[in-house]
């Protein structure tokens, strides 16, 4: 295939309303039904689209962009990605000495599920905020969330107020990495927009390294707390220039008469508050969030609760979760006025199969990754800066090779077959933890599963939006982009929950089960913090008896999580063989504006 050099892009003077299609010309490599998927695609382009306030807005600022301020923007985004990775690479480790020092670790997993569902449902409302707003505006929402919850985890003075915080903050935090998802997917052409994604996440190989060693240092020179606040002020130092751009980007593109006019809406105050209500189906939005919830909640209280599964709120808890889902999905069938959540999209098998393939693939990953960190600073008696190193290779690897995915698809347009190629690799990496999940085991082999693994979902991750977003138009990429990362959130939430069962029904009794007899007593203080585990030296009876235990209950979770990864594969053969080269030269670039 002749190589295709990376061109400046040019500002677009006219968007035509109708794109000729050419089937002849433009199937190549696309055949069968696929090919009839692709045709039913364009014909649906060649129809006048609608497209809403914010998507009119960013194709409208994108106009008057020069192509030194396109690249300032890459860079500004890159930076503002990075100090994100950083605060996020530094506060995961740190968390296990955060619900430590409130005696509280065997709630870890506990404090991630209501924040990593309400983190994955909020990103539909996000959606259209960006959509009917502008990107600005949520990206400065997400900024404010974020702000406000590292602020009250430096100020935390028990695991509620510090769940509360992580809430606020993974809702932040994942909008904010939705919304610069958003901005870059207005900025790039379908085919180079893999690149793109891919490069925007090597932040991830330097916050491998930095991340786990910062943490460590604020530990031992000063404390949790300035590790949150210093990250949250670079942060905020970074993303207002991003914001400023927008601002002043708009009001050039107003000037030259290129932005949208928004019309009054001669609503009232109560009256806008009963629209964006129903615009935003907050009903449909707090059902699904409680649902789930409560839903999963109890698999990881249950070793808390007096009676075990025997009590009687814990009953209650997944009675009403299954309740309230049940109830979500009557409201949206029959009384939403504006449906939460897109079923539509759903119809759509490439779609369908790229979100079942991310929820699946994070069922998988939390199941025998959220406890990983304090199995490796337990057993292997790991620095936090070493045990880091091991955890974040996983994001190492898919970091520094998507990039190189992201080529692939560029120069062949293909995107099923590559991540069908991932299928064996990550077969093999989940596979062999179930072998090496041993004490005796040399850490490098550990690592060798992570990389493994890292390269494998990586590729399923960044092809999976591609297929998505091949599927859509423009206007529809925020929402089918928002359902995709809604599986995966659910799905990290059903691993989480699973894991944390896992860990609060066996390792307390396999820890009375190996303690000594004169040790059984002090069950509950060890199983509840991590420094009293790591207080006993490698070798002495107590420790080997946490050892032992911790053995035991990370060979469970790796076999789970092992059991679900062959339904990966199904996800994956659902996917249309669409090749991106060929759609976007029969339907021209799927973003308007000055973009590469």
């Amino acid at each position: 295939m002749a190589s295709t050099v990376y061109g400046a892009p040019q500002p677009t003077a006219e968007v035509p309303s109708t794109i000729t299609y050419e089937p002849e010309r433009h199937l190549a490599g696309v055949s069968g039904r696929d090919a009839e998927d692709v045709n039913e695609k364009a014909d649906s382009i060649n129809s006048t689209e609608h497209k809403q306030q914010g998507v009119q807005q960013v194709e409208a600022i994108t106009t008057v962009w020069s192509k030194q301020l396109l690249i300032v923007m890459f860079v500004l985004l890159y930076f503002v990605s990075f100090i994100d990775a950083m605060l996020q690479s530094v506060q995961s480790n740190l968390i296990p000495y955060v619900t430590s020092s409130f005696s509280q670790h065997g709630l870890l997993a506990t404090t991630g599920i209501v924040a990593t569902i309400l983190g994955g449902v909020c990103q539909l409302s996000i959606a259209k905020v960006i959509d009917i707003w502008g990107r600005c505006e949520g990206f400065a929402v997400m900024l404010i969330l974020t702000t406000v919850g590292v602020i009250m985890k430096a100020a935390c003075i028990n695991v509620q107020m510090y769940a509360a915080a992580h809430t606020l903050y993974w809702v932040g935090h994942l909008g904010m990495t939705y919304v610069i998802t958003i901005i870059l997917a207005d900025i790039t052409s379908l085919r180079n927009r893999a690149i793109m994604f891919g490069i925007n996440g090597t932040p991830t190989i330097a916050t491998t390294f930095g991340g786990p060693r910062i943490a460590e240092l604020f530990y031992n020179y000063v404390n949790f707390r300035w590790a949150f606040g210093a990250f949250i002020i670079m942060e905020v130092a970074f993303c207002l220039p991003v914001i400023a751009i927008f601002f002043t980007s708009k009001r050039k593109a107003i000037k030259l008469g290129k932005f949208p006019e928004q019309a009054n809406s001669g609503r009232s105050l109560f009256g806008s508050i009963k629209y964006y209500l129903t615009e935003f189906d907050v009903v449909g939005m707090f059902l699904t969030t409680f649902g789930w919830s409560l839903l999963l909640l109890p698999f990881s209280l249950v070793y808390t609760a007096p009676n075990g599964w025997k009590t009687g709120y814990l009953i209650a808890m997944i009675v009403l979760g299954v309740f309230l889902l049940a109830l979500f999905v009557v409201w949206e069938k029959y009384f939403a006025t504006v449906q939460y959540f897109p079923f539509r999209y759903l119809k759509d098998r490439t779609i369908l199969g790229a979100c079942l393939l991310y929820g699946i693939m994070f069922i998988s990953i939390f199941i025998w990754d959220a406890y990983y960190g304090s199995y490796l600073q337990v057993v292997h008696d790991q620095s936090i800066t070493i045990s880091g190193y091991v955890l974040n290779s996983f994001s190492l690897m898919s970091s520094f090779w998507a990039p190189f995915c992201g080529l692939i698809i560029r120069y062949t347009g293909n995107y099923k077959w590559v991540s069908i190629a991932g299928v064996p690799v990550a077969i093999l990496g989940t596979a062999l933890l179930i072998h090496f999940r041993t004490p005796e085991t040399h850490i490098g082999l550990l690592v060798m599963c992570q990389l493994l693994n890292g390269l494998a979902t990586g590729t399923w991750a960044l092809c999976a939006q591609i297929a998505i977003m091949a599927s859509v138009t423009h206007q529809e990429i925020a929402v089918s982009l928002a359902l995709f990362s809604l599986f995966g959130s659910i799905g990290a939430s059903i691993g989480f929950a699973v894991a944390g069962g896992i860990w609060t029904n066996t390792l307390p009794q396999k820890l009375y089960e190996f303690l000594p007899e004169d040790s059984k007593n002090l069950t509950a203080i060890i199983y509840g913090d991590i420094e009293a585990q790591k207080s006993y030296p490698l070798g002495t009876p107590i420790r080997d008896a946490v050892v032992g235990a911790y053995a035991d209950v990370q060979r469970k979770m790796v076999i789970a999580g092992s059991c679900i990864l062959p339904l990966c594969l199904v996800c994956l053969l659902m996917w249309r063989n669409i090749n991106v080269k060929e759609l976007e030269r029969a339907r021209g670039k799927q973003t308007k504006g000055n973009v590469w």
